[in-house]
């Protein structure tokens, strides 16, 4: 496709992902405004990661952009299966989506041991220093990642608060990725937003803000029991069964009507006191 045709594409799918993103991270966790937003984050991711991989190969652009480009879409997909039931599809996926991480982290360090040393600025303005720097931590960030996804190939996926936070974890790395490639080059805010937020610390706010919100829900998803999560679409959960309020709903109406009918029905005599009480009448 033409540069650009998908310039305009890739913007506004990048534009799209960093609110998304933030509705989802700041709603109700489980609802119908988290859910959508949610998927449509993802759509957007996808279409912003494949859009910027695509113009890198065709300028000829730096390695990590093209890896960071991938890696969005890597974290996504993997944090999307996280909640879904296990099926045929989501093992190839998760076995597809750790190829991916395991040959984007080889890519990675070759690119950062490649820029790390070399002088002047990339084409988006950063130095090079500064982007094979944010390489090793990419790579780090990866084997963690691919360490997660070969222990589910192992045990399975698991459950719970454990569950919830791969998920939190990896959608909120993408959401990163989306804001720090804008708001990491001042020229591309300026050309939104008002000027007092093009600063460097106004710019870096987003980003803290992120990370202050998936440590936060970390924190209320380990610190707790281990959660009864009904996952979406899953073959083996109650149908209808969305969220926790309504099963309780549903759990106490059955309850109360089970109560009902055990009120209204008569005891019925036992045999042995029926015999006791023909011998003492005898």
């Amino acid at each position: 496709m033409n540069y650009s045709i998908l310039l305009p594409i890739h913007v506004a799918a990048g534009a799209l992902a960093i609110i998304l993103g933030g509705v989802a991270l700041s709603v109700r966790k489980g609802g119908t405004i988290h859910r959508r937003s949610g998927m449509l984050f993802v759509y957007a991711m996808i279409v912003m990661g494949i859009t910027a991989s695509t113009l890198e190969i065709l300028r000829g652009g730096a390695v990590t952009n093209l890896v960071s480009a991938l890696l969005s879409v890597y974290f996504v997909g993997t944090a999307v299966t996280t909640v879904r039931p296990a099926t045929r599809w989501t093992r190839a996926i998760n076995i597809a989506a750790l190829i991916v991480a395991i040959g984007l982290a080889f890519f990675t360090v070759l690119g950062g041991v490649k820029t790390i040393s070399a002088p002047g600025l990339s084409p988006g303005g950063v130095p090079f220093r500064t982007i094979g720097m944010m390489s090793f931590i990419l790579v780090s960030v990866l084997s963690l990642a691919a360490i997660g996804d070969i222990r589910i190939m192992r045990k399975g996926m698991p459950q719970g608060g454990a569950r919830l936070a791969r998920h939190l974890w990896r959608m909120c790395f993408a959401l990163f990725i989306a804001a720090g490639s804008f708001f990491s080059i001042r020229e591309r805010v300026a050309k939104i937003l008002p000027e007092p937020i093009t600063t460097g610390p106004m710019r870096a706010l987003p980003i803290l803000l992120i990370f202050a919100a998936m440590f936060y829900w970390l924190w209320r998803v380990r610190s707790r029991r281990p959660l009864s999560v009904v996952i979406r679409g899953d073959s083996t959960a109650p149908p209808g069964l969305g969220d926790t309020p309504r099963l309780r709903s549903i759990l106490g109406w059955w309850r109360n009507k089970l109560g009902s009918i055990n009120a209204l029905k008569t005891p019925q005599d036992d045999p042995e006191d029926k015999r006791a009480s023909k011998q003492r009448i005898a």
